[in-house]
């Protein structure tokens, strides 16, 4: 295989973990039974630019199907952090009523709807039906295909240009990473600003966040790989920000690169040093990563088992890709983990792909009063832990596996 950037063959391994199906493809009742498709789950460094990526075996349209499973609105953090960055951009950049802002990747509208409350004119590109639908239903307007310099030179066409694009979560989520970013050149206007937020492959190393690897999900970035492929494709970077969220992310500012005027920001060089001392160029930094991942299945695993030796009930919440990811590597399957709550109902009543996992509601976590509830998306930890805080009433306790194995 051969980087999807810069075109250097794949030498350098970061991460096996096996076979896997993509982690959205959830399985009906009527396909519970049925057999899946697995696909190898590797992950390679390229040592030329230094792109993270998943060997390819499975195109876009395999993975984000018409009836996704993955909606924003469920989590309360999720949502609090795009309202505070829609008020922060509004001011920053002076939008208004004569703004038009677009969001790449608008899910279920979660973002948009504060940039429409706010009286901003806004639209979004979503490919998947099921969050499309979810938008339009909030008032959103939506354009229902993939985004690349295809769509970015139709849409300027149209006079539909953006004073401020934004785009998060869904770099990683592209396999064509020059295309994609191509796009947003295109769609700019000439003063225009484009933000991206991305799980930072720095913390995702520096924090044993092996869980964040899925098929959807191509590459795994740092500022020194993204830096590079904007400059390649008509952008150019002038400021981020370390963020919190998903274990920790970067929020990249970019303009076009032959009109943009925005002053490039020190964080920027800051950044780009600390990710070469953290070892971000080193291969090294990459071949090591292997066993620490080993090491949280073998004592996850290692602990669902005493637990059902010792005959403790066991739940779980959030039917999240990186909770399958961590159960397709450990092999968990319902004698270990009977069950996984989750809030959105497009999940509930269906089964987690590979484990086989029933999902379910909270209600049923309520009366079966379990004594250990995982929580499979720690990136929410804090939120979960609160949401159901009443376990303590039984005497149940919390469990994460990522960065280690913690009990709480």
């Amino acid at each position: 295989m051969k980087c999807r950037h810069c075109g250097t063959k794949l030498r350098l391994p970061f991460l096996d973990l096996g076979t896997a199906p993509p982690s959205n493809a959830y399985l009906g009742a009527d396909k519970v039974n049925a057999p899946e498709m697995f696909f190898p789950l590797r992950v390679l460094a390229c040592d030329a630019c230094w792109l993270v990526q998943t060997e390819d075996y499975a195109g876009r349209e395999a993975l984000f199907t018409e009836d996704y499973a993955y909606f924003s609105s469920f989590s309360a953090s999720w949502l609090k952090h795009s309202e505070t960055y829609v008020k922060a951009m509004i001011t920053r950049f002076g939008l208004g009523a004569g703004s038009n802002v677009v969001e790449i990747a608008a899910n279920d509208g979660y973002l948009l709807q504060y940039v429409k409350a706010a009286g901003v004119p806004c639209y979004g590109v979503e490919p998947t039906r099921s969050t499309a639908d979810a938008a339009r239903a909030r008032g959103i307007d939506i354009v229902e295909e993939f985004f690349g310099v295809a769509l970015g030179d139709k849409l300027a066409r149209e006079g539909r240009q953006a004073d401020l694009t934004a785009a998060n979560n869904v770099l990683a989520h592209v396999p064509d990473i020059n295309d994609f970013a191509g796009g947003f050149a295109r769609l700019l206007k000439p003063e225009g600003v484009s933000t991206f937020e991305f799980p930072h492959l720095m913390r995702m190393v520096e924090f044993n966040q092996f869980d964040t690897a899925y098929h959807e999900h191509y590459s795994y970035l740092s500022l020194t790989a993204v830096h590079r492929i904007f400059a390649a494709n008509g952008l150019t970077v002038f400021d981020v920000e370390e963020i919190p969220t998903h274990g920790g992310s970067l929020r990249v500012f970019a303009m076009r690169a032959d009109t943009g005027r925005h002053a490039i920001t020190p964080a920027v060089a800051d950044i780009l040093a600390r990710e070469e001392k953290a070892g971000l160029k080193d291969a090294a930094t990459y071949a090591a990563f292997q066993k620490r991942a080993e090491k949280v299945k073998d004592d996850f695993t290692a602990f669902l088992i005493e637990a059902k030796r010792k005959g403790l009930r066991v739940g779980a919440y959030g039917a999240a890709a990186k909770g399958n990811t961590l159960m397709n590597f450990a092999g968990t399957r319902p004698d270990l983990v009977p069950y996984v709550v989750d809030l959105n109902p497009a999940k509930q009543g269906k089964f987690m792909p590979g484990s086989r996992v029933p999902i379910v509601a909270e209600a049923h976590l309520k009366a079966d009063r379990p004594d250990l509830v995982v929580i499979l998306p720690w990136n929410i930890k804090a939120e979960v832990m609160n949401q159901l805080a009443y376990i303590r009433e039984w005497g149940g306790k919390f469990v994460t596996a990522v960065p280690g194995l913690e009990v709480a």
